[in-house]
């Protein structure tokens, strides 16, 4: 990225250009993944789903003990400016919070006067016009080797990043996680089939997987468009038997799943189920946009 098209990133209450933006070495995101992350997506230069995002990070800030000194509307406030400031019409903004730096190395937490880091960045992507949202994805499915608490949204992505490149060299676009015999979620999003008898599944929540703000706002759709929904996991097998699989996560939306370890899903194409869900999705959140 060249000088005249760099990003304004946020680190600890600036705003400065991402080649000047620098954290402790000693920041313990970076030595023990200590840290909670959001991705809110951006349309016509407006936050999506903004509120159920907060709210799932001050969850997971709770859930590991770690203060957020800032309350929603100064979050809020500091997207808007990012969002400003770099032009951004579509795509998202990334926002990773850690416990800070103590000056040193040590698993205990440190005191409670230490500062945390807050750092937050932009990133533009089509998200509406995405051709995995034309065209649908296929998966692969991988081992679940992630720790027991995935409902943390913690910034500890080795594995799931692992997954991914796994599913890549078998050819894949994206990985789903199998734990003994059943689908917990994909490696980046909620996992969904829809059975040859009409019902709509998707993994109940529990700390096996992360509680989709997504998910939620489709669970609201399927509800609307009477769609008969049922919160339980599925194996690999009932899924690549169902009439139709999708994805669902901040950056991808509703994403059709055609494939699973080559296996054609329904006829190989995007199912209409999918297709409505993600029109209806990209409509609700254009009208809910912040």
């Amino acid at each position: 990225m060249d000088e005249m098209t760099q990003r304004t990133v946020y680190v600890n209450g600036d705003y400065v250009a991402e080649r000047d933006a620098t954290v402790s070495i000693f920041d313990r995101g970076f030595l023990l993944a200590d840290g909670v992350y959001e991705v809110s997506s951006v349309l016509g230069g407006k936050l999506i789903d903004f509120p159920g995002h907060m709210g799932r990070l001050n969850r997971s800030a709770a859930a590991l003990e770690l203060a957020l000194p800032w309350d929603e509307e100064a979050l809020l406030a500091i997207h808007r400016e990012l969002i400003r400031r770099n032009a951004l019409d579509e795509g998202m903004v990334y926002l990773q919070l850690t416990r800070g730096s103590a000056g040193d190395r040590d698993f205990h937490y440190p005191d409670a006067d230490t500062q945390p880091t807050l750092v937050l960045f932009t990133q533009a992507k089509s998200l509406v016009d995405a051709r995995s949202g034309r065209e649908g994805i296929r998966v692969a499915t991988q081992p679940d080797w992630r720790w027991a608490r995935r409902d943390i949204k913690t910034v500890q992505l080795l594995y799931p990043a692992m997954a991914k490149m796994a599913a890549a060299a078998a050819g894949a676009d994206d990985a789903w996680l199998v734990e003994d015999g059943m689908v917990t979620e994909g490696a980046s999003n909620n996992a969904w089939m829809l059975t040859r008898d009409g019902a709509l599944v998707t993994r109940e929540l529990s700390p096996a997987i992360l509680p989709g703000i997504t998910r939620a706002v489709v669970m609201e759709l399927a509800e609307a468009l009477s769609l008969r929904i049922e919160e339980r996991a599925f194996s690999v097998e009932e899924a690549r038997e169902a009439r139709e699989c999708f994805v669902t996560s901040a950056s991808s939306f509703v994403t059709p799943v055609i494939a699973i370890d080559d296996v054609p899903i329904g006829d190989g194409r995007p199912g209409e189920v999918a297709r409505r869900l993600r029109a209806a999705y990209i409509e609700e959140s254009r009208r809910r946009a912040l």
